[in-house]
C-alpha cells in the first residue's frame, strides 16, 4: 500500500494507470461499514483508493470537530489488511486554501432534515467530496447507506455537474445488538448504548409495520416516536428516495430516517423500504 499526501502527487499517480478505480471516502477512526466499503470496491475495480481527511468545512461551530475519533496507524493498518493500494492521507492546508470557491449545497434538500439543525453543514460536505473526486478520478465512488441524505446529495452533485463517476450505494454494517455502525459510537458508555437501540427498534418496528399492510407515514411515525422515548428526537421523517416527503409508502421508493441524540452523541439510521 502507498500513502499519499500531496493532492498532486496522488492525481499524477493515478492518471497515469489507466485501471478501473474503486474510492472509498472516509474520515477514518475505520471500522466494519468501512471495511465492507472497501470490499466492495474490490470486487468491483482493479484498484481501490481510500481517503482519511477529517473535513474542517462540514462541522459547525462548537461541534465535534476536535475530538473527532482519529487512529492513523490503526486505520493505516487496516487498509493495509483490507488490501488497499493508494491512501490518501492529507492535511487540511492540502486541500483548502485562504480565498476558496464556494460550492453551496440545494436551497430546500440540503437545508431540510440535518441540514435544518447543521445549517452549511452539506456544503462542507459536497465540497470535499467534489475535490476528493476530482484528484483521484475514481470509476466507482462507495458511500454508505446510513448517511442516506448525504448519499443523495452527492448522486444529485455528480449528476447536475456532469461529472464521470458512478456513485455506488452500500448497505448499512450493524453491529450483533443491531445498532447501525459509525465512528462516534466510540463517544457512548455502555448505558448510552443500550439507549441508543431504541433507534433501530423503532425502525425495526416500522418494517413490521408496513409488512403488516400499514402505509400510513402518521401512524408509523407516531408509533415509532413511543419507542424512541425518551430520547432527544432530531427528526423521524419518511421520504421518497428524492427526499420528498410522502403521506403514505411508496414501496421500493420510501425511506424511513432517524436523528436522534443519545447522551451528547448524534446517531443517524434508516432503512429503505
Amino acid at each position: 500500500m502507498r500513502v499519499f499526501q500531496s493532492p498532486h502527487e496522488l492525481k499524477k499517480e493515478l492518471r497515469g494507470l489507466h485501471v478501473s478505480i474503486g474510492f472509498v471516502p472516509t474520515m477514518g477512526a475505520l471500522h466494519n461499514g468501512h471495511i465492507s466499503l472497501i470490499k466492495k470496491a474490490k470486487e468491483e475495480n482493479e484498484i481501490v483508493v481510500v481517503s482519511i481527511f477529517v473535513n474542517p468545512t462540514q462541522f459547525l461551530k462548537g461541534e465535534d470537530l476536535d475530538k473527532y475519533p482519529r487512529k492513523e496507524q490503526a486505520d493505516k493498518r487496516i487498509c493495509e489488511l483490507a488490501g488497499v493500494d493508494y491512501l490518501f492521507y492529507p492535511n487540511a492546508e492540502d486541500i483548502y486554501e485562504k480565498d476558496e470557491v464556494k460550492l453551496c449545497a440545494p436551497d430546500v434538500r440540503g437545508y431540510i432534515l440535518e441540514g435544518e439543525t447543521r445549517p452549511g453543514h452539506f456544503s462542507g460536505v459536497l465540497t470535499v467530496v467534489m475535490k476528493l473526486l476530482n484528484i483521484v478520478n475514481p470509476t466507482n465512488a462507495y458511500f454508505g447507506k446510513k448517511d442516506a441524505q448525504q448519499l443523495m446529495l452527492i448522486s444529485l452533485m455528480v449528476k447536475q455537474m456532469f461529472m464521470d463517476v458512478n456513485i455506488v450505494p452500500v448497505e448499512t454494517m450493524r453491529d450483533n445488538l443491531g445498532l447501525a455502525l459509525s465512528s462516534r459510537n466510540e463517544y457512548l458508555n455502555a448505558e448510552e448504548k443500550v439507549e441508543a437501540l431504541k433507534i433501530p427498534s423503532a425502525l425495526k418496528k416500522a418494517t413490521s409495520l408496513v409488512v403488516s399492510g400499514v402505509y400510513e407515514t402518521k401512524t408509523i411515525i407516531d408509533e415509532m416516536k413511543m419507542i424512541l422515548e425518551p430520547l432527544d428526537v432530531s427528526y423521524i421523517a419518511i421520504v421518497s428516495r428524492e427526499f420528498i416527503p410522502i403521506a403514505t409508502i411508496q414501496t421500493g421508493n420510501s425511506m424511513i430516517l432517524v436523528e436522534a441524540v443519545v447522551g451528547n452523541t448524534r446517531l443517524l439510521d434508516n432503512i429503505w423500504l
